[in-house]
């Protein structure tokens, strides 16, 4: 009997070991070591941009005209109520006018002079010629020539706002307006 039990025991611890146990072993684990670092690609060789052209082609901004230099930097001068003379805070302005006039000779100007609409025809017809007359003496004071201005009065015929009978419309009505005069073509 001693043998047949040592044969099933064997038997039976075959047969364990063929099929393996249901349980899992646990065993310490080793720590991880971290992975290595993959190796750096090699770094691409530096591409040289080509050199410039012996004559690069530049892209010229296009040149302003007069008109639109003069639209940009001549700015109408505004007057007080009644009044001709140039305000202190308007000085600044008949100054930068004639130092832009001054830069571009060939640029001639005409000086409009406008008023609101309180007054008579008559009377803001010479109130309009007074500002404009001062806004030249202005100008031919600070070196501008004469012969390059000319002035003209609205009075109260061209108003500049009337979409309101209030102070801050008429204020746009009180003032001395540049206009581009046309030049005159050379004659052969």
């Amino acid at each position: 009997m001693n043998q047949s039990l040592k044969s099933l025991a064997t038997a039976f611890i075959l047969s364990l070991a063929l099929t393996g146990c249901h349980h899992t072993v646990t065993t310490a684990k080793a720590p991880l070591a971290p992975p290595t670092p993959a190796p750096a690609p090699e770094a691409a060789p530096a591409v040289k941009p080509p050199a410039p052209p012996a004559n690069p082609v530049v892209a010229n901004k296009p040149e302003l005209t007069d008109e639109q230099l003069f639209a940009q930097n001549v700015k109408d001068i505004f007057f007080s109520y009644d009044n001709a003379d140039v305000r202190s805070d308007e000085q600044s302005a008949v100054s930068a006018d004639a130092t832009f006039l001054a830069g571009h000779p060939a640029i001639k100007v005409l000086i409009e002079g406008h008023c609101d609409e309180r007054g008579s025809d008559e009377y803001n017809l010479s109130l309009g010629e007074s500002r404009a007359d001062k806004i030249r003496n202005a100008l031919i004071r600070e070196g501008i020539s004469a012969d390059r201005i000319k002035v003209i009065s609205f009075g109260k015929e061209r108003p500049f706002c009337s979409s309101a009978e209030n102070d801050s419309c008429w204020q746009q009505n009180r003032r001395a307006h540049f206009v581009l005069q046309a030049r005159q073509q050379a004659k052969n």
